[in-house]
């Protein structure tokens, strides 16, 4: 249950970030991925998890699970029992709750939202459900655990035990604007005076239906993943987790928490020009981006940096430019955009959770993630791709994330100073 905070009339409660956790194929934690993304260096390598032999598609951008990872409160048993999407939650909220400074043992904790935004979660337990059904049939030896585990409420009930809270659970599964999503509903709890502080980001895992299932439909690359570049040819897979701690600033400033920077924004939209193709102008991208920048009380003038959602395919980056083009106006041939999935690929519903990571490292670090795989810029970009390191001075980003079915959000970060 969810209980309302007292606020101010007309005055939302700002919100700030004093935790985050990332896990991807650059590493783990904060400063692997910082020193990759700002490097641009991009994690791709022969796909090792699943076999690809029949794909036309061999490359993915896979994570180096640690040797140990954080269980806590997890018994040995159900630790067991975790499938790699899981690992990779706990591995991220890990990171984010020790970040925070949250205590299991403060009242908050028996009330705490936790809003997670996944596709696929725990498909492989599915998977392995089917292979031991077609091969042994007579053998139902794990299939139940597989059955119950495959719930998508699963992992997230795993993330409350491993670190002692409880609270309600929402799960959002919107396509590629999962994480975003659910970062943005979190975002508006607290906004409006339900809850305090909330536990909020994406995860994803590879696995073989989905990554043959793109293939099949020959949006993987079959030569690199290159956003924004005029010979795009698709889409590189990838997999990770990041979570973020979110807290109204009154209640980080009560127990004087070290704060990483402020979610100021989040705007969504619906296109229903096609089930999987965006509308060629952009219509609803443009939509959630003025609907983010509006929560913010920011215009294109303000937003020093936007991490696209910049996929690789020829439909989606188009008109994703056609949306910034006639977002930014005449700021446009100055705003400085790129794709990051060009270092750690596609990772569906935990995209825009990891994107909003990424924009929080560039915020703090005052750096522009590169695509450095560009090699001829898209014409219809009327604004500068990031294509090498540099620096730069920024107080506001902003992250988009679109996904099949027309979903599609944006969100602001505000540098903290």
């Amino acid at each position: 249950m969810l209980f309302p905070v007292p606020h101010p009339k007309n005055q939302p409660p700002r919100i700030v970030i004093t935790g985050a956790g990332i896990v991807t194929a650059l590493g783990n934690g904060w400063q692997p991925n910082a020193e990759g993304f700002r490097a641009g260096r991009t994690a791709f390598r022969p796909v090792t998890r699943f076999d690809v032999a029949r794909q036309r598609a061999k490359v993915a951008a896979e994570v180096d699970l640690p040797a140990q990872i954080p269980r806590l409160g997890l018994s040995a048993r159900e630790f067991g029992r975790l499938d790699r999407a899981a690992k990779l939650l706990l591995l991220a909220g890990h990171q984010a709750w020790k970040q925070s400074g949250w205590n299991a043992s403060d009242d908050f904790s028996e009330r705490l939202p936790l809003v997670l935004g996944t596709t696929s979660g725990g498909m492989s337990l599915g998977e392995d459900l089917y292979r031991q059904e077609i091969s042994d049939r007579q053998s139902k030896r794990g299939q139940a655990t597989r059955v119950r585990h495959y719930q998508c409420q699963r992992p997230a009930q795993d993330l409350q035990t491993m670190l002692g809270f409880s609270g309600p659970i929402t799960i959002i599964a919107n396509a590629c604007a999962s994480g975003a999503n659910a970062i943005g509903h979190a975002w508006e709890l607290l906004r409006r005076g339900h809850a305090e502080r909330a536990l909020t980001g994406g995860y994803e895992a590879l696995n073989h239906l989905v990554f043959s299932g793109f293939d099949s439909l020959q949006a993987l690359s079959v030569t690199r993943c290159r956003p924004f570049d005029a010979h795009r040819d698709g889409l590189g897979l990838g997999e990770g987790a990041a979570l973020l701690a979110l807290e109204t600033l009154e209640s980080a400033n009560q127990r004087g928490a070290q704060i990483l920077g402020e979610l100021s924004g989040y705007g969504a939209a619906t296109d229903v020009h096609h089930l999987t193709q965006p509308h060629p102008q952009g219509d609803a991208a443009l939509v959630s981006m003025n609907l983010a920048c509006e929560a913010a009380g920011v215009g294109p003038e303000q937003i020093g940096y936007i991490n696209a959602h910049g996929t690789g395919t020829p439909l989606n980056d188009s008109s994703e430019a056609a949306a910034i083009n006639r977002w930014a106006g005449n700021r446009a041939e100055s705003m400085r955009v790129s794709s990051t999935k060009s270092a750690i690929g596609h990772l569906l519903g935990a995209a825009g959770a990891v994107e909003t990571v990424i924009c929080l490292m560039a915020l703090q670090g005052q750096w522009l993630p590169p695509t450095s795989t560009i090699e001829t810029p898209e014409p219809r970009c009327a604004f500068p791709l990031v294509t090498k390191p540099r620096d730069a001075k920024l107080d506001y980003a902003l992250t988009n994330s679109f996904g099949f079915g027309g979903s599609n959000a944006s969100l602001v970060l505000r540098r903290w100073n």
